[in-house]
């Protein structure tokens, strides 16, 4: 293409270029910073952030366009050495998710290096087929000669199609990044209209929202025996949508937690959460917190179901 082209031709070229979609599988340890990626990529909220590790439970899928490609993020739950039957749903679906992928992205916390989790993950690649790209997030906390030894090492195990630095945070490095996987990704239709930016239903996208407030209000004294459905969504006449939540929690002692004293916990989550779910739909919210027990939720197979996740016997 000669730089003396019109950008009507520009545009023309562009269009009758092929076009390319596929899916890429971010893996990791948990707090690597893929669901903080995720959003940066798609350039939209798509995933809860949180501090707490192993906040994302299921496979969430943000969609980027880049150029002609259509790029279908999967940020696959974080994969450490499982204890109860969620942990174990968790890192099945991880792997599952990397599986069937077309590209797979391995994202290590530079700060934290190949340590513990990263390095069984980089050994049970070993069984992984698919193309992979090695990710160094938080790029901007690690000398440079630490990065280059860091990428020298995990390139040692496995063999790696490409090397990025990046930082989810600020977005630096993330440009060539999209521009490889858009080239990479085979030729095809998208999956996806233009303007979609994930297949999460608004419902459980909310439920979502509300339980990254929970993580982030109550990190220290909530355990991650919590869990938040979506039971009722009304569209109003006047524009506005009424939506009611449930947080179950296993212990009425944990229930007094996430109402916190004179409701005051409650309420700031519910702020918070309808505060943000109202930008994302662009109307109006009025949003009603219950909290209910439910002794033993994690053993309970219809909630792995509303999670997304298998429930494993």
């Amino acid at each position: 293409m000669t730089e003396d082209m019109t950008d009507m031709e520009k545009d023309t070229a562009a269009e009758s270029a092929p076009t390319h979609s596929g899916f890429v599988a971010l893996i990791g340890a948990t707090n690597a910073g893929k669901s903080t990626l995720v959003n940066r990529l798609v350039g939209a909220k798509v995933s809860i952030v949180s501090h707490k590790v192993q906040t994302t439970r299921a496979i969430v899928r943000g969609i980027a366009i880049h150029d002609n490609a259509q790029i279908v993020f999967m940020d696959t739950p974080g994969i450490f050495k499982p204890r109860r039957r969620l942990d174990r749903a968790m890192v099945t679906t991880a792997w599952g998710g990397a599986k069937d992928a077309d590209v797979i992205m391995l994202l290590i916390d530079s700060e934290r290096g190949l340590k513990g989790d990263a390095e069984t993950i980089l050994q049970g690649l070993k069984e992984v087929h698919q193309p992979k790209i090695l990710v160094l997030n938080k790029i901007d906390q690690v000398r440079p000669e630490d990065l280059l030894k860091l990428a020298a090492a995990a390139n040692e195990t496995i063999q790696f199609e490409r090397t990025f630095m990046v930082s989810a945070l600020t977005g630096s490095g993330c440009t060539d990044m999209m521009d490889y996987l858009a080239e990479t990704l085979p030729e095809g239709p998208w999956y996806y209209p233009e303007d979609q930016i994930s297949d999460l239903p608004m419902r459980q996208l909310a439920a979502e929202i509300t339980r990254e407030k929970l993580f982030l209000r109550l990190h220290q004294e909530l355990p991650y025996a919590s869990h938040v459905e979506t039971e009722k969504w009304e569209e109003r006449k006047d524009g506005s949508v009424r939506i009611e939540q449930v947080i179950y929690v296993e212990r009425e002692s944990q229930k007094k937690i996430a109402l916190g004293k004179n409701g005051d916990a409650i309420k700031a989550i519910s702020t918070a959460s309808r505060k943000e779910i109202s930008e994302i739909l662009e109307q109006p919210v009025h949003l009603f917190l219950f909290v209910k027990v439910r002794e033993n939720w994690g053993d309970d197979p219809e909630r792995f179901r509303e999670m997304g996740l298998e429930f494993p016997r």
